[in-house]
C-alpha cells in the first residue's frame, strides 16, 4: 500500500481517494432501487432492527430516488445494480417491470431483475433477458425458499448458458435461515458449475466456506457488501488469517456497499477494504476492474 494514499474520511473525499487509484469512477454490484412502497417497507424493517438483529441500523440514506442517485453521481459511482428481490409468490415479474423501466429512464443502472420459485419463473427470466438484464439478484434467507427447487431448474440452466451474473444472498447473516449456508450452493453448483454468481456480503458468517466456493468454481465471484466495516465485524468478524486467501482471489472480488440501507456513510466501506492492507492494485481491481470486466464497461 503506497504510504501516499489515504483512505476517504467522508463522501466528499470519495472521488479524490478513486482518482489517486488512477480510476475512472467505482462500480457497485450491489446498490437497490425498488418501487416507493417496497422501499418503505425494508426501511420499516430496519428501523426495527434491534428486534430483529440484535443491533441498531440506522439506515444513512433514507431519501427519494432523485437524491440518491445524484449521490451515487458525486462519489462517482459509474456503474451500479438496482437488485430488486421478492419475498412471495407473484412479485417478481412485477419487479422485474419496475426495474427495466428504471433503467431505461436512468444512465448508469445495470438493469436488474430477479426470480421466485414459481412455474412462471423461466418465463419471466427469459423475457427479462429479452429486454437486456444484465444481473439478477435472489435473496435465499427473504424468499425463504431452497435455491436448488425443481422450479428453478430450467432458470438457472438458462443463467448458466448465458453466463448473466446473480447477485445471491446466501450467507447465514445478518439472519440464518432454513436454506442459509454453504450448503445449498455446494449443491447448486455441483449441478451447474459454470453459473456466474456473485456471493453477496462475501458469504458472512461463513466466509471461509465461501471462499472455498470461489476457489473451487471459475465463475463464482464474491462481493463486499458491508464487509469488514466496523458494524460488521462488531456482529460477524472475519478471521485474519484468510486475508491471503481474499488477496489471491483479487480478480473475483466485487465492490458492494447496499447502498442506501446502511447504517454508515458509503465512505467507511470504502475505508474499511483500504485498511485490509491488501495493496493498490487489489484495490484498483475490486473497486473498477473485476465490475467493469463483468459487465463489459470497458478498461480504464
Amino acid at each position: 500500500m503506497s504510504a501516499v494514499l489515504r483512505p476517504p474520511v467522508d463522501d466528499a473525499d470519495v472521488p479524490r481517494y478513486w482518482r489517486e487509484l488512477g480510476l475512472p469512477g467505482l462500480v457497485d454490484v450491489h446498490v437497490h432501487f425498488l418501487p416507493a412502497r417496497v422501499q418503505a417497507k425494508i426501511w420499516k424493517f430496519f428501523a426495527d432492527a434491534e428486534a430483529h438483529y440484535g443491533a441498531h441500523w440506522p439506515v444513512h440514506y433514507p431519501l427519494p430516488d432523485t437524491e440518491r442517485l445524484a449521490i451515487l453521481e458525486r462519489l462517482g459511482v459509474r456503474a451500479f445494480s438496482t437488485l430488486p428481490y421478492p419475498h412471495k409468490p407473484g412479485m417478481a415479474s412485477w419487479l422485474n417491470d419496475w426495474s427495466a423501466e428504471f433503467a431505461a429512464a436512468h444512465p448508469g443502472v445495470l438493469h436488474s431483475a430477479t426470480f421466485f420459485p414459481e412455474p412462471e419463473a423461466p418465463f419471466y427470466v427469459a423475457e427479462a433477458l429479452d429486454r437486456g438484464a444484465r444481473v439478477f439478484k435472489v435473496h435465499v434467507q427473504v424468499g425463504n425458499f431452497d435455491p436448488r427447487h425443481e422450479l428453478l431448474d430450467a432458470v438457472w440452466g438458462r443463467l448458466e448458458e448465458t453466463g448473466t451474473p446473480v447477485v445471491i444472498h446466501c450467507g447465514s447473516g445478518p439472519l440464518a435461515g432454513e436454506h442459509t449456508g454453504p450448503a445449498p450452493m455446494v449443491g447448486l453448483l455441483d449441478r451447474y458449475p459454470r453459473l456466474q454468481l456473485v456471493i453477496a456480503h462475501l458469504g458472512m458468517p461463513e466466509y471461509g466456506a465461501f471462499l472455498d466456493l470461489a476457489d473451487r468454481f471459475e465463475r463464482v465471484h464474491l462481493d463486499t457488501t458491508m464487509f469488514a466495516t466496523d458494524f460488521t465485524e462488531r456482529l460477524m468478524p472475519f478471521d485474519p488469517a484468510d486475508l491471503p486467501r481474499l488477496a489471491a482471489l483479487r480478480d473475483k472480488v466485487l465492490l458492494g456497499s447496499d447502498f442506501p440501507s446502511i447504517p454508515y456513510p458509503y465512505a467507511h466501506q470504502l475505508a474499511a477494504l483500504h485498511r485490509l492492507g491488501l495493496g493498490e492494485e487489489w484495490l484498483r481491481a475490486v473497486l473498477w476492474e473485476n465490475g467493469a470486466r463483468l459487465f463489459g464497461l470497458g478498461a480504464r
